[in-house]
């Protein structure tokens, strides 16, 4: 196994890793509409700030979200719209994998 190949992976696989929850990809993409403060995404998640704020701190360590305070509030945006690139493209996987499933279910 060649280890310092490896270790060159581990930038990637911590964005895969920020990615693997339902709530900071719902998080990330209603920030590729726009910056929204930490009270805005709890609303949306529809959990406590606590575990809103935990989120944004694992997306923040993976270099996927900015931050800024004003005032009493913590204001987020993403930190390189690329991210909405990947989103595009799972989209495209699902419908091919949508219509590939409804193929085999409905042979030509």
């Amino acid at each position: 196994m060649n280890i310092k190949r490896l270790q060159a992976y581990r930038p990637q696989a911590k964005v895969f890793k920020a990615l693997g929850h339902p709530a900071r990809l719902l998080i990330l993409n209603e920030l590729g509409e726009g910056e929204r403060c930490v009270c805005d995404l709890t609303e949306l998640v529809g959990a406590r700030m606590a575990t809103v704020s935990r989120h944004l701190s694992v997306l923040r360590e993976a270099g996927l979200v900015e931050d800024e305070k004003r005032g009493a509030q913590v204001f987020y945006r993403l930190s390189n719209r690329c991210v909405l690139n990947f989103f595009k493209c799972l989209q495209q996987l699902e419908s091919a994998r949508a219509r590939e499933q409804e193929e085999g279910l409905n042979p030509g």
